[in-house]
């Protein structure tokens, strides 16, 4: 099988635009570590797109290198057809997943990746958490600019409704505060704005497919306050035991509410003293996914790949595992 790894921001996505450098170093590092996990597998072969401004990456793969928008679109459609299957590492922000969703799927090639239905939810902040509140699901009270906020004393934090990571996210001592700073938006962005809820931030990384989902890991997210914008600095993969019946019963719980997730989700929550609060849903890759291997000793590419066949493959192991730090300041792994 021929598979394109499509890693949006390194791979060409962005060739009009300025690389911001800790989402390269994001993008490569998931990368990296997908790469590595087909290429062991038997019968595999991994083809990807470069941004000619960028180094070459050191991979066993074929890699083809693209200067300018009117190249990408040449190049994207000579790599579609050269391969059986697609599998994108491409950011919500901007409705990009969703096009390349259904590129993928015009295509006729083979879609890795959850479907354009559970996609499109996901691509909204707001729109995800109404989903999942409405299936009973504990979420982080979200409010869009319309609405009147309630008084609710503390902080408060603002986000672009469809933002990668943690870019443009704010932290406001106060409701007033946050309401000043409504007008002096950036035009044609939608925010969104939640209480600050009190706990460990945290993220699930679960494999899903048709309403039903296997828990792989729950990881630690390390964050930082930096100028009043918060900064994620990395993450400790498996950090809790994923045996935990009650987590395990949440990514199913999220799973049957967005039934068209497939493949690898990841989902950031905050683990309050009254139980876990759901903040997003990702229908895709995660940062998370780089340490999973190490983290479970489980192929979970193969898991993917393995999703079609019937069944479910086996992704629940007799340990727990260890657990694995990302480094996103520097990009090492321990």
């Amino acid at each position: 099988m021929r598979i394109f790894v499509f890693e949006y921001i390194t791979g060409g996505g962005l060739l009009d635009t300025a690389l911001t450098p800790s989402l390269v170093r994001e993008g490569d590092m998931m990368l990296r570590a997908l790469v590595s996990d087909l290429t062991v597998l038997d019968g595999v072969e991994c083809l990807i797109t470069r941004d000619a401004r960028l180094a070459p990456l050191s991979l066993p793969i074929e890699s083809r290198s693209v200067h300018s928008p009117e190249q990408f679109t040449q190049v994207w459609g000579e790599t579609l057809s050269d391969v059986d299957a697609v599998w994108p590492i491409v950011p919500e922000h901007q409705q990009a997943l969703g096009r390349i969703t259904g590129a993928i799927l015009a295509s006729g090639k083979r879609l890795l990746n959850s479907r354009p239905r559970a996609v499109m939810t996901a691509t909204s902040k707001i729109q995800t958490l109404r989903v999942l509140e409405s299936a009973g699901l504990p979420v982080v009270p979200t409010f869009a600019c319309e609405d009147v906020l309630p008084d609710i004393r503390g902080r408060w934090v603002l986000k672009p409704d469809d933002g990668v990571g943690c870019l443009g996210i704010r932290l406001f001592q106060d409701r007033d505060l946050l309401c000043g700073a409504w007008d002096h938006l950036e035009e044609g962005c939608i925010y969104v704005a939640q209480p600050f809820v009190q706990g460990t931030p945290a993220s699930l990384s679960l494999i899903a497919r048709d309403g039903e989902a296997r828990l792989l890991s729950v990881n630690r997210q390390r964050m930082a306050l930096m100028d009043e914008e918060l900064v994620l600095l990395g993450c400790v993969v498996n950090a809790w035991d994923a045996r935990d019946s009650g987590l395990r019963a949440l990514a199913a719980r999220i799973a049957a509410a967005m039934p068209d997730l497939w493949g690898y989700v990841g989902v950031d929550l905050i683990l309050t003293e009254d139980g876990p609060r759901i903040l997003e849903v990702n229908p895709r890759l995660t940062t998370s996914y780089v340490g999973i291997k190490d983290a479970l000793g489980l192929n979970p590419a193969a898991v993917v790949l393995g999703l079609d066949a019937g069944g479910w493959p086996e992704v629940d192991s007799a340990e727990s595992g260890r657990a694995i730090e990302i480094c996103l300041e520097d990009s090492d792994v321990a």
